[in-house]
């Protein structure tokens, strides 16, 4: 690295989970207007959609958090 390189110490994983905090709360919404929607599919395409990579388990357990727990925006 040069002088004049940006320092990346993790930031982009920050900028990361800001944006899947997002998403998760645009799904939470859309799932308490279209309850039989399939949240984990909703979330895989909108996680592809903003070039987030998570692991199968991960995007699983988002999904159930979604389902069984309550919005933010209530």
């Amino acid at each position: 690295m040069t002088q004049d390189e940006p320092v990346m110490d993790g930031s982009t994983e920050a900028g990361d989970d800001v944006k899947v905090a997002g998403i998760v709360e645009q799904l939470r919404a859309d799932m308490q207007l279209r309850p039989q929607e399939d949240s984990e599919r909703l979330l895989r395409q909108r996680l592809e959609d903003a070039g987030i990579v998570l692991d199968d388990a991960e995007i699983s357990r988002i999904a159930r958090d979604v389902q069984n727990g309550p919005s933010a925006v209530d």
